[in-house]
Parts: structure tokens; C-alpha cells; sequence
């Protein structure tokens, strides 16, 4: 699933590390379905008997132009992420961090 960081539901729940509901997730695009525990598996096997009875090639090609979109911008996105993490870990802040760390666990 990818995330829009764009909201600030999504934003507390990556940078704060809230956990939210089912219903949540689902009004924020997160999950599309929310199953009653005591008939989840029943509701899934049905869903996914529903979809095996689907044309299998033209179910790999929608979901490849569907994705298509989403899979560059996650790309660009990584890459966007790589040089900062990179960046992150070569500065003042991060080898001060990692001392401290090491530090406390002697102690």
C-alpha cells in the first residue's frame, strides 16, 4: 500500500508511530474492506474465489497499468530517500547519536 504523506492522519501515524483502527485505515484508503473477525476468513475465501475466476492475463495486465503510475513515483521517491538517508548517516547529528548509544550501553 502506499502511503499519501500528504495528510496529517498519515503523517502522525509514520512519524509518531500511532497505530489507527480498521476504520482508519479504511477511510484513508489504506485497506479497501473491513471483515467481522468471526466470518473474516469466510468473507476472504469468497472474495478470492471471486477473483480466481477472473481471466488471469487480463487480471496481470490491469494490475500493471494500474500500478505503473504508483511503482515510478515510488521510485523517484526511493531515490529522493536514498540520498537522504545517506546524507542522515554521514552527518554531525547521526555520529553523535550512534556515540551516545554505544555509551550507554558500557555504562
Amino acid at each position: 500500500a502506499v502511503v499519501s504523506t500528504q495528510s496529517t492522519g498519515a503523517n502522525e501515524m509514520l512519524l509518531a508511530e500511532r497505530q489507527i483502527s480498521a476504520e482508519e485505515a479504511c477511510t484513508g484508503g489504506l485497506v479497501t474492506r473491513i471483515f467481522p473477525e468471526d466470518t473474516f476468513r469466510e468473507e476472504v475465501d469468497k472474495v478470492v474465489s471471486h477473483m480466481a475466476k477472473l481471466p488471469p492475463q487480463s487480471m496481470i495486465i490491469s494490475k500493471g497499468l494500474i500500478r505503473q503510475e504508483v511503482k515510478e513515483k515510488l521510485l523517484e521517491v526511493n531515490t529522493r530517500e536514498c540520498i537522504t538517508l545517506r546524507d542522515r548517516w554521514l552527518s554531525d547529528e547521526c555520529m553523535t547519536a550512534i556515540m551516545n548509544f554505544l555509551n550507554r550501553k558500557k555504562k
